[in-house]
């Protein structure tokens, strides 16, 4: 005679179909398996990653790595001109490329809260195919985990990367040396109003867009014009005040900038002036500063224009020997400006 199990004790066959992440979908059971194989696997195959270990097994050529982590926790997970999804992939492919490198690789990892919808998931995941195509850098490994709901704000992302850097290639913020040139790769502050102004409901007769972009070809073509690039980095939380504050103090050099020729949209900059904000210290997520030379000046200028990532490069400022660890501007009045290092951030949360 068969026992009776009471319905209360009885293990039905799991749901497998949700619209929304439930708590099983980090277990490490059936769900996260299906999450892995369904949602994952197509965006991202590749060999390395198919073989579904808990490493990646890469081959790099011999030379010296580049290596970088970042999160990404940025609100609202989609904002105008880009997402958390790119933005996370474009992130540590240009921390990796500020070193000369090519980027190759990534791993992933994904914190979701509980009651995330898959559709929010899945368009996140389709933005960083996207992205991650057009750096041609491969998603190797990663990891999943599900928190309980308001334990996290929907979707962390944390990518590391590796990159090679070739022979020859010494960039350092410790390079710079009086008479280098600043180049700048386009204009300033689009990515943190872009999110600043989305996060207020804020509207302007001009939509303001993020510039987030992966800068590892424009690097790369620029390396092809000399490899004599003292300094690279892109400036991303403070903005380009921080950036080349942490220059100036590196290398113990003055810097001095040119207010008349820093790139600010028309749009952008209204939004600031509204806003009572210096685009100085406005997080970007497409540009690069780059120091080198005045000899090698023009040409890298000239490879940076012909590039659609740096179309509206430009010369912003030079290296000095005077008041080392500092960052004097001239103003349009002819006056002398400190741009000092920001105090705190304007805008929590814009990465």
């Amino acid at each position: 005679m068969s026992a009776i199990i009471p319905e209360s004790l009885s293990c039905p066959c799991p749901i497998t179909q949700h619209d929304t992440i439930q708590m099983a979908h980090g277990a490490g059971g059936r769900l996260s398996a299906e999450l892995t194989q369904k949602l994952f696997l197509p965006r991202f195959a590749n060999p390395a990653l198919s073989a579904l270990e808990d490493q990646a097994m890469l081959t790099v050529p011999s030379g010296r790595l580049a290596f970088s982590t970042d999160s990404f926790v940025v609100d609202p997970l989609f904002f105008p001109g880009g997402d958390i999804g790119d933005l996370a992939i474009n992130g540590t492919v240009n921390d990796i490329a500020m070193s000369g490198a090519k980027p190759m690789y990534l791993s992933v990892g994904f914190i979701i809260e509980e009651g995330l919808s898959m559709e929010t998931l899945h368009r996140a995941l389709l933005s960083m195919e996207r992205a991650a195509k057009t750096a041609e850098i491969a998603i190797v490994t990663g990891d999943t985990k599900v928190v309980e709901k308001g334990q996290c704000d929907k979707l962390f992302i944390n990518t590391s990367g590796i990159g090679i850097i070739p022979d020859g290639v010494e960039i350092s913020c410790r390079r710079l040396k009086p008479g280098d040139q600043i180049l700048l790769s386009g204009t300033l502050a689009d990515h943190g109003m872009a999110i600043m102004t989305t996060r207020k409901g804020l509207s302007f007769q001009s939509h303001l867009k993020s510039d987030t972009a992966s800068l590892g070809k424009l690097v790369e073509a620029m390396l092809g014009i000399t490899k004599n690039i003292h300094a690279l980095r892109d400036p991303t939380r403070g903005g380009l005040a921080t950036t080349l504050n942490e220059f100036a103090k590196s290398s113990n050099v003055g810097i001095e900038i040119f207010e008349d020729a820093l790139p600010v949209r028309p749009d952008v900059k209204g939004a600031c002036e509204v806003l009572g904000i210096d685009p100085l210290y406005v997080a970007n997520e497409g540009k690069c500063v780059v120091v080198l030379p005045k000899d090698q000046c023009e040409a890298v200028l000239n490879e940076m224009k012909s590039h659609p990532v740096g179309k509206d490069a430009c010369l912003i400022g030079e290296v000095t020997d005077k008041n080392p660890g500092m960052v004097i501007m001239k103003t349009m009045l002819g006056a002398n400006r400190i741009v000092d290092m920001p105090l705190g951030e304007q805008l929590p949360r814009i990465c």
